[in-house]
Formats: C-alpha cells, sequence, structure tokens
C-alpha cells in the first residue's frame, strides 16, 4: 500500500456521510442471522404457553392430565416449578408473575408452559388444559376502570405552573373538550423468541431478541434465584422492537431458562403471531379530559388536561410512560398557566409497555387538538394559532415541568416547511376545493414537533463500550445497545473509525452480549446512538492517547507531533500505515484495549414537586400533509407529505432519512387504520395482520419528500453535536389526523372542530362527516 497516498485520501465509511446500513445486504438476501436461525443442539425441547381464556376470574382448578399426557410432551412449568420468584415486574412491584396462580386477570394471561419435544407438538398441547373458572366483574378501558373504582397501577403525576383555575375563568374564551387516542401493537416484523442453554452450575446462556438484555439478565436470575454473573443474554440483530421488547421479553427469556435447568435441555420458546399479540403488551391508549383558555388573537392562557390511560393489570412502564405524555402534553406550545395530571389506570387487559415516542404522541396529539379547536373557533388557520403559541425568548420559555427551553428552532423549522412547501397556495388551493361542494373534500395541516431527549429516569441515561485492536490493526466492538434494524451499530463504528481515522471496514461489530458489557440500559428513549456513540468514543479515545505517548517516547518527540492520517500514523515526517503502527505499539507492550463510559451530564427530575430537567436537548421537526376524502365512503388517502426534521449535525444522513420516513408511516399507521379491538368478554380480536391493519407501501403519500435541516447542530455536547432520530419523527404522522379533520370540517364550512378521534378510520371519518352535516 503506498500509505503516503492513502494518508491523503479520506477514510471510507466516516461520520457525517451517507453509509448503508452495515447488514443491508444480509437484511435484502435473507442471510442476516436471527434468534430463530442458531443452529438447535440435539435434544433441544421447545416451549409454549397456556393462556387464560377470561378477563378477570379466580383459578377454582387448572387439570393438566390431558396436556401432560399429549404427545411429544416432556413436562410443563407451573409457578410451583420456579425456583426463584415468579414475578418479571421490570419495575420491581412484585406485580407481573409469569404463571398466574390463584387468578387470572386478562384474557391471555400465561398459566404455564408445555415443553415438548417439537413446537407443533407443545402448541397443541397447551390448548388441552381444563380450567375451571370463577368469573369476577371486569374494566376494559379506562373510562369503565375509573367507574369501577380499579385504582392506579402506580403513582400518578401532576405538572403545575401558575395559577391555571384562575387563569381559566378570567380567559375572553374557554373550550371544554375530550378526546380518545387509540393504542397501537407494535407489529414487528421477527416476534418475541428466546432460546436458552443450560450451562455448568447455575449457568445459562440465552440467546433472544431484546431490546435491554441487562434487565432480561436480571430477572431471570431473579426467577432462577441465581445471581446475575450466572446468565448471559445475547442479542444479535431483532426483527424489529419499537420499545415491545424492551420488557416483554422478560417472561419468555426466563420460562426458556427455568426449563432449560429443569431439564438440562436446550429450550426456545416462540409464540405464534396470534398469541404474542395477546399476551404482549401495546401503546398505551388514553382518554383525555383537556380545558383552554385564551384570548381573542387565539394565545393561549390557561389549560388542565387529565389523562386517563389503559395500563393493564400490572405497572410495567406506565409510571414513566404516563409521566411522558405530560411532559409532552405542550409540545412545541407555551402555556403560561397550566395543570395537568396523569390516571394510570388499572385495567383487565394484558399490560400495556413501551412504544416508540413512550407516552409523548400521546401528550403531542391533545396539543395539537387544542390548537385546532382554539382555530375553528376564531375562524383562524391552524398553522397561524401555532405560531401565536410557539415557546419564545421572551419569557414564554419554560416548560410545565419547569425547564427551560434554551434551544427552540421550532419556529424556524416550521417557517422553512410552510414555505418549501408552498403551504399558503396550497391551503387557499384546498379551500378552493371544498367550496365547489362535492363529494370529495380536501384537507392540509402543518404540524410541528418538539421531543425531549433522554431516559425520564435519571441512571438509565448511562452507557459502556468495550473495544479491542488487535495487533493486525483489525478492530473489535462491543457496546450495550441492540441492533434493531435502526443502525445503531452501523453509527457506532462510524464513530469509532472517524475517532481512530481508519475505513469503517476495520471494524467488526459484535452480538450485544451481558458478558462484554454489564448494566446497560435498554436501546430506548431515542437514545441509542446518544449514550453508546459517546461510550465508543470514550473506549477509543483512551486507546488514542495511550498510543499517542507510545509513539512520542518511541520516536523521543512531543506528543504534539503525532497525528492519525486516514488509515495512517504521523510520527513527526514518518508516515506508518495503521497496522504497522499497532504492530510497534503491540510488541512495546501497549494496551490495545479499552471499556468506555458515558453518563449524561445536566439532567435531574424530582417526581415529587413536578420540577427539574429530565431532557438533556429537544429534537424538532414538522410535518406538512394533504389528504383527500370521500365523503360517501369515508375513505381517504395521502396526496402528498413534506416533511423537514432536525437530527442535528446528522452522524449518517441517509440511514436518518430511513428512521424518518419510517417513523412518519408508523405514526400515520397508529392514527388512522391500525385499530385495536377487544369484546365485551376482554378477548382481543385484532390479534392477527388478517384483523389488524398496519400501513401498506400503498398507503404512503403519493408525494413523499423527505429533508434534515442541515444547519441544525445541536447546541449540547452530543456525540459529534448529532440528535437523536428514533422517536420525534413518529408524531409527524399527527399532519396527516390533522388533515383529515381539516377536510372533514368543510362539510360545515369549518365551523366548528369534528373532534375526530384516534385512530381515524373511514368509519371514524364517516361518522364525524354525517355528524356536522346533521
Amino acid at each position: 500500500m503506498n500509505v503516503q497516498k492513502s494518508a491523503n485520501a479520506p477514510i471510507k465509511g466516516g461520520v457525517n456521510t451517507d453509509l448503508r446500513h452495515d447488514s443491508a445486504i444480509k437484511h435484502v438476501t435473507g442471510r442476516a442471522e436471527y434468534c430463530d436461525d442458531i443452529a438447535e443442539p440435539v435434544g433441544t425441547l421447545h416451549a409454549y404457553l397456556g393462556l387464560s381464556t377470561k378477563a378477570h376470574a379466580l383459578l377454582r382448578d387448572v387439570d393438566l392430565s390431558a396436556v401432560r399426557a399429549a404427545a411429544g410432551v416432556v413436562g410443563v412449568l407451573t409457578a410451583d416449578d420456579i425456583p426463584g420468584i415468579n414475578d418479571v415486574s421490570p419495575t420491581g412491584r412484585d406485580d407481573e408473575p409469569i404463571f398466574a396462580t390463584e387468578k387470572v386477570e386478562y384474557w391471555g394471561q400465561p398459566m404455564f408452559a408445555v415443553v415438548a419435544e417439537t413446537r407443533d407438538a407443545a402448541r397443541r398441547a397447551a390448548k388441552l388444559a381444563t380450567v375451571t373458572y370463577q368469573d369476577l366483574p371486569h374494566a376494559l378501558d379506562p373510562e369503565a376502570a375509573q367507574e369501577a373504582g380499579m385504582g392506579y397501577v402506580t403513582p400518578p403525576l401532576t405538572l403545575k405552573r401558575g395559577e391555571a383555575e384562575g387563569a381559566m375563568a378570567k380567559a375572553a374564551h374557554r373550550i371544554k373538550g375530550k378526546m380518545r387516542v387509540g393504542g397501537q401493537d407494535h407489529m414487528y416484523l421477527e416476534g418475541h423468541i428466546a432460546f436458552a442453554i443450560p450451562g455448568e452450575d447455575d449457568d445459562v446462556i440465552i440467546h433472544s431478541s431484546t431490546q435491554h438484555p441487562s434487565e432480561a439478565q436480571h430477572m431471570v436470575a431473579h426467577v432462577l434465584g441465581v445471581p446475575s454473573n450466572a446468565v448471559t443474554i445475547n442479542v444479535r440483530r431483532m426483527g424489529g422492537g419499537f420499545g415491545g421488547k424492551e420488557t416483554q421479553m422478560n417472561l419468555f427469556c426466563s420460562v426458556a431458562a427455568v426449563a432449560a435447568k429443569k431439564w438440562n435441555r436446550a429450550v426456545k420458546i416462540r409464540p405464534d403471531r396470534d398469541d404474542d399479540m395477546s399476551a404482549t403488551g401495546k401503546r398505551h391508549d388514553f382518554v383525555i379530559d383537556y380545558e383552554v383558555g385564551f384570548d381573542d388573537a387565539g394565545v393561549i392562557e390557561a389549560v388542565t388536561g387529565d389523562f386517563a390511560a389503559r395500563c393493564g393489570f400490572s405497572s410495567d412502564l406506565s409510571g414513566p410512560v404516563t409521566d411522558r405524555a405530560l411532559f409532552h402534553a405542550d409540545n412545541a406550545y407555551y402555556y403560561p398557566n397550566v395543570l395537568l395530571n396523569s390516571h394510570p389506570m388499572k385495567t383487565n387487559t394484558v399490560s400495556n409497555t413501551a412504544f416508540r415516542g413512550f407516552g409523548g404522541p400521546q401528550g403531542v396529539i391533545v396539543a395539537e387538538r387544542i390548537m385546532e379547536e382554539i382555530a375553528y373557533h376564531r375562524g383562524l388557520d391552524s398553522l397561524e394559532v401555532r405560531k401565536r403559541n410557539f415557546y419564545a425568548d421572551n419569557g414564554r420559555d419554560v416548560t410545565p415541568y419547569h425547564q427551560t427551553v434554551e434551544d427552540n428552532i421550532a419556529p424556524r423549522i416550521c417557517q422553512e416547511l410552510e414555505d418549501s412547501a408552498d403551504y399558503r397556495a396550497r391551503r387557499q388551493a384546498v379551500l378552493d376545493w371544498n367550496a365547489k361542494g362535492g363529494t370529495i373534500r380536501k384537507g392540509i395541516a402543518l404540524t410541528p414537533v418538539k421531543f425531549g431527549i433522554s431516559f425520564t429516569a435519571t441512571w438509565y441515561n448511562q452507557a459502556g463500550a468495550l473495544l479491542h485492536i488487535y495487533s493486525d490493526g483489525s478492530i473489535h466492538l462491543n457496546h450495550g445497545g441492540t441492533e434493531m434494524g435502526q443502525g445503531l451499530n452501523t453509527k457506532i463504528a462510524q464513530i469509532v473509525a472517524d475517532t481512530l481515522q481508519v475505513d469503517f471496514d476495520t471494524i467488526k461489530i459484535t452480538k450485544t452480549t451481558t458478558e462484554k458489557v454489564p448494566n446497560t440500559s435498554a436501546t430506548a428513549a431515542s437514545s441509542g446512538s446518544d449514550l453508546n456513540g459517546m461510550a465508543a468514543q470514550d473506549a477509543a479515545r483512551q486507546i488514542k492517547e495511550r498510543l499517542v505517548a507510545f509513539a512520542a517516547q518511541h520516536w523521543n518527540t512531543d506528543a504534539s507531533a503525532v497525528r492519525f492520517l486516514p488509515n495512517a500514523v504521523q510520527v513527526g515526517d514518518e508516515i506508518l500505515s495503521f497496522p504497522d503502527f499497532i504492530k510497534l505499539a503491540y510488541m512495546a507492550r501497549v494496551h490495545l484495549s479499552a471499556a468506555g463510559f458515558y453518563k449524561t451530564p445536566k439532567i435531574h427530575w424530582n417526581r415529587e414537586t413536578g420540577q427539574g430537567r429530565p431532557f438533556y436537548y429537544y429534537a424538532y421537526g414538522a410535518a406538512c400533509s394533504e389528504v383527500s376524502v370521500d365523503t360517501l365512503t369515508g375513505e381517504y388517502r395521502i396526496e402528498r407529505t413534506d416533511i423537514l426534521h432536525d437530527v442535528g449535525k446528522s452522524l449518517n444522513p441517509i440511514l436518518d432519512i430511513g428512521q424518518i420516513e419510517g417513523a412518519f408511516i408508523q405514526g400515520m399507521g397508529w392514527l388512522t387504520t391500525e385499530e385495536l379491538w377487544w369484546d365485551a368478554q376482554g378477548q382481543l380480536r385484532t390479534h392477527a395482520p388478517s384483523t389488524y391493519k398496519i400501513p401498506l407501501a400503498s398507503d404512503r403519500p403519493r408525494v413523499f419528500n423527505t429533508h434534515l435541516a442541515n444547519w441544525s447542530e445541536n447546541k449540547e455536547h452530543t456525540i459529534k453535536r448529532s440528535k437523536a432520530v428514533g422517536e420525534p419523527p413518529l408524531m409527524l404522522g399527527i399532519s396527516v389526523f390533522e388533515a383529515l379533520s381539516h377536510a372533514v370540517a368543510s362539510v360545515a364550512d369549518y365551523r366548528e372542530c369534528p373532534r375526530l378521534d384516534a385512530p381515524a378510520t373511514p368509519e371514524r371519518v364517516l361518522m364525524a362527516v354525517e355528524r356536522l352535516k346533521g
């Protein structure tokens, strides 16, 4: 290799450049290995869950004799077979048993697990149990739970600033409303799966599709009654997660581990999609009562809100999810006087859990409903109302949780999108079209998003990484984040490549494992790149400092004379290739391995007072969507969407655009076609792709323009001044929901807010049209 020439050329795959996902080719050719692709050792057993068929009932008798006698069955696990604690509650509230004992509290709750020679045998045997129930009253939604006095699964939160009640009484105009916001199933391509291999003593290795390997490790240890060091969790990649594999995998890992240790054979558990959807949590659906007071110009003076959530039978993550809904109930708007209360209701349904946005979308959509209410009341363009209520620097910069908004670029984002999307002319064209009457009505809306980045549980804002440089110059990278298709591994490797000035291909990214990086946080809260990128950079920096010190000593020069060039190192006038330099360092016994660490600065939060700085920074974005609605059927299509989104100084623009587009479509699906429906007995009836409708490729906007705010640079000291991208763009889908509302409002000449509930299915759109016509 010509070292001089190589040192003059930039590295391949550094940060701030487009680079395809490191597994992209494997994804599209089917060569990417997932948990179910791991070769099974001889003698592998298969487990399957036996689920309840009542929403709330005492278990009078559970006869498993036919199950045990079924062909191929090795045995059955019940609560009595758990050597440790029969609980996988992620909050430690001891309210989420692996197997129900005295009663069941939702339809689909696991009561036992069959372990058999084949998955088919286990699945068939699980249906043979004879269960005698004694029915108890059940409540399935937040309002029914409130009426029944079901209580909370976790303590509620209140956010307060100013005097909302007094200001509301004095406001020139007041509007009260109620909004129902539906839940959402994660619908990951790869369902839940865990594959446990027993080892000697207390040891067990579990391959799993989990977003939170450390929590799964601790939960399995808790259930087995062994220390965490006996349990290893491995995750190479997931076929999607979206929050659905943050806590929900604890159950499956624990069942596989208990069975593996009991029979001393490898055990795999993988439910069918129907049972996966019935037995695992979803996005929380909310019923929100809101009131807003405002002046003649539509400027808000007071807001109150009560957010009641369907949390399910146990706490799971409902506390932080409902907290975060309140944190985002302001979206990008200043409320001078505000009082917000959460009501995390216990219901006889599966416990809801994390989902992309983590409560934030349910808060943001209420903020947008309030803007819409004011606009129709005052006869204004809803975008104008939004502009009048944006956070600003003139004292209008403090959130309901008392954090100051220090980097408010929402107005600039919205103005640039308004111009680039030609919003004014297109809105007038929509009004002109609708003025003609006719069956097809059009709607347009431009909505912003301000989304706080950080785990609200402060201690989760930490990460570790392990980096090795081998004597031939090749690099081995491991970190605590998990890869679920979002390109996290690619970005982290780009950061290391940039720090050491080597080509991306020099770095091998290995599976996430609790053996290498301990006590990791979930890959969630949009923090994967922020946290793990900083940790990996720290590890690379440590090794780099050692190498500089070695070079200065070896060449008898000053450290300032040592420069890392692309794939080379220069010491004074001498340039060596990176591999040759590393070989010299190895021969000189330089330590070529480092454990990196990072913790997010500045953040703090006092839940008791409802005050603090729970977020390190905010990510911003805006979307403008235009729709056409058939007022005879309620059917609609998205004609065009323009997005401008803020990711700070992008680590990888092409990956970020992919995340933005995917998040928008997922948010659009949440608010349009994805409807969860339980029957009166508490059984989830939308439990498969045949009955639960995620967006298709044909549902995408006919014209879809996505751009990054390439002038943005994070003012906080994040990794390479980038911003998180995973969750914030999901809320851009609200622009579609608002555009549908605009189209519906036209049938009554925009005199009133249609008050669509979400999801705005064609049926709901049609009913709203008929209501306004009447």
